[in-house]
Parts: structure tokens; C-alpha cells; sequence
């Protein structure tokens, strides 16, 4: 198997770092989401601010922030970057009992920040969990995704929901 059409391959299909030494700088954004689906107590209890840890969505916001600050860390193969905005957001469905959770990454670089704004959903998704296991071991993580992405060379591009 050859690299063609994987930029983290090379020519013998051994994986590589991209190299983006050449590459002009461009302002790059990207947005993601997921969804924590929690049963009827444990949801009350997070919007309520009764959980037995304290504020969860404040710590889960921190968590997915800082996670966002260590891709290159947990992710093999992606470039450190000097990030320049990282914002995440929780939306509260009552009906669902779930907790959207939404990111924003932005810089000024040479390489996207796709897997930056994906990392600090899961781990907000992940934060939110550890925070109310002992409420509800049953609580789901699902549909994290981009959304959106800006900038470099392939340009923008839209989920189409």
C-alpha cells in the first residue's frame, strides 16, 4: 500500500508528520460538536447544579480547552500549534435530557485545527461523564463531528445536515 491520497503516508505507506514548513500562514477555523444523553435524575441534577462533584459544565469547559491545547500530545502525527481562540458552549435539552456541546478553534497557520476543535468536544463529552457516573453509569457520548472548517488551501467547507 502506497501513501497516495493520505498526506500523513509517504510514497511506501509508512506513516509520516505532514510536512507544512512551505505552506503560507491562513487564518484557519473550526467547529464541532457532539451530544451527552444523561437520564432524567442525572440531567436535573447537572442543571440544577446539584451533581455531587460540582459545576459541571464550568469544569467540563475547562477540560475540553486545555485538551485542545495538547493535540499534538494525544494524537500522533499532528503539528503543536499555537492556538489563538479556543471557545467551547453546552446547550441544555430538557426534552432530550441532553448537553450539546459545541467548539470553536481558531489561529493563524500553516495546518488546520479540525482535530483540535474535535478534542475539545470529546474530552468536554468525556469530562461530563466522569462528573456524573456516580449518578448515571448509563450516560451516552454521541455524534461528535465537524461542523465547519476555514482556511488553507482546500477552503471552507459545511456539514450538510
Amino acid at each position: 500500500m502506497n501513501g497516495e491520497g493520505f498526506s500523513h503516508l509517504d510514497e511506501k505507506g509508512r506513516a509520516r508528520m505532514v510536512d507544512v514548513s512551505q505552506k503560507e500562514p491562513s487564518h484557519r477555523e473550526a467547529i464541532a460538536s457532539g451530544k451527552v444523553v444523561l437520564s432524567k435524575k442525572t440531567f436535573k441534577a447537572l442543571a440544577e447544579g446539584g451533581v455531587p462533584k460540582g459545576d459541571v459544565l464550568a469544569v467540563a469547559r475547562v477540560a475540553g480547552i486545555m485538551a485542545a491545547k495538547k493535540v499534538d500530545g494525544l494524537i500522533p502525527l499532528c503539528h503543536p500549534l499555537p492556538l489563538q481562540s479556543v471557545e467551547v458552549d453546552f446547550t441544555l435539552d430538557p426534552d432530550e435530557c441532553s448537553v450539546g456541546i459545541r467548539s470553536k478553534v481558531k489561529l493563524n497557520g500553516t495546518t488546520g485545527v479540525e482535530m483540535e476543535a474535535l478534542t475539545a468536544v470529546s474530552i468536554a463529552a468525556l469530562t461530563i461523564y466522569d462528573m456524573c457516573k456516580a449518578l448515571d453509569k448509563g450516560i451516552i457520548i454521541k455524534d461528535i463531528c465537524l461542523d465547519f472548517k476555514s482556511g488553507g488551501k482546500s477552503g471552507v467547507w459545511l456539514r450538510s445536515f
